[in-house]
């Protein structure tokens, strides 16, 4: 189940389960920070089942929190019904599911009701897994020392900056960053990415919200990440982004993938 805590409770959720040919070591985490008086940002760490996700609420408002819970609530009831013939076709279904709900809830709001979505699940033999991607949460796979971003925002900030519009740092970028071209509660109910990546015996994956990509730079999170233990890393990645002045909500999962014995 999703949960929330308190800055000085950042572990959410850890856990290790056997996933095929590998292992799982996954932690999961999130802060309120120095901006918010609460939480929006929602996590799933699933006990039985090899997935992951994050979700980020739009605003600071009900519809910001209705958003995320139902989302994750969604996928997690889809995915456990499906389990374990849930491939791509049936993760494009549960997002659809979450669309209409979240509009649905949102109907009953004066305000904007949407998250983004950022989920990883394992096929059953371990060896592929599945990104559903919708927004600016993230996916980035470190692999034999190399972080990469595997996931593409969906905004203009990111278009602007990958077509030369201006540069990452210029202030219209910045505007740019909160124009949300995909995310749950659309009202066009925009599909998600699907990728397909292979997991590997040895790779670091972290799935987050832009709470900690907009605070902690590509450097620090490559470092962080080196941390073996899945809690220690979750927990090291949420404090800097509270040293780093905690202007958002920040969540991480962390998730080491372990050669079986």
């Amino acid at each position: 189940m999703f949960r929330r805590r308190t800055a000085d409770q950042p572990v959410e959720a850890a856990c290790r389960l056997p996933v095929g040919r590998v292992g799982w070591e996954v932690a999961g985490g999130s802060v309120v920070g120095h901006h918010y008086p609460a939480n929006f940002d929602v996590l799933h760490v699933d006990a039985e089942l090899p997935f992951v996700a994050v979700a980020d609420g739009m605003g600071d408002g009900e519809g910001s929190r209705v958003a995320g819970r139902t989302t994750l609530d969604t996928l997690r009831e889809l995915v456990h019904a499906g389990w374990p013939a849930v491939g791509p076709r049936e993760l494009r279904a549960a997002v659809t599911e979450a669309q209409i709900r979240v509009r649905r809830a949102g109907a009953a709001l004066d305000e904007l009701t949407g998250c983004t979505l950022t989920a990883l699940l394992a096929e059953p033999d371990g060896e592929l897994a599945w990104i559903v991607q919708l927004g600016d949460s993230r996916a980035y796979r470190l692999r034999d020392g190399v972080l990469e971003l595997v996931t593409v925002d969906h905004t203009m900030a990111w278009l602007g900056v990958l077509h030369g519009w201006w540069p990452a740092a210029s202030p219209e970028a910045t505007r740019a960053r909160y124009q949300l071209l995909r995310y749950v509660g659309h009202p066009d109910r925009p599909d998600p990415d699907l990728l397909a990546v292979p997991l590997r015996a040895g790779d670091t994956w972290l799935l987050c919200t832009d709470g900690v990509t907009d605070q902690v730079d590509y450097h620090r999170l490559r470092d962080l990440l080196a941390e073996p233990d899945p809690t220690r890393a979750v927990r090291a990645l949420l404090a800097a982004t509270l040293a780093e002045g905690g202007g958002d909500n920040a969540t991480a999962v962390v998730l080491r993938v372990r050669p079986t014995p």
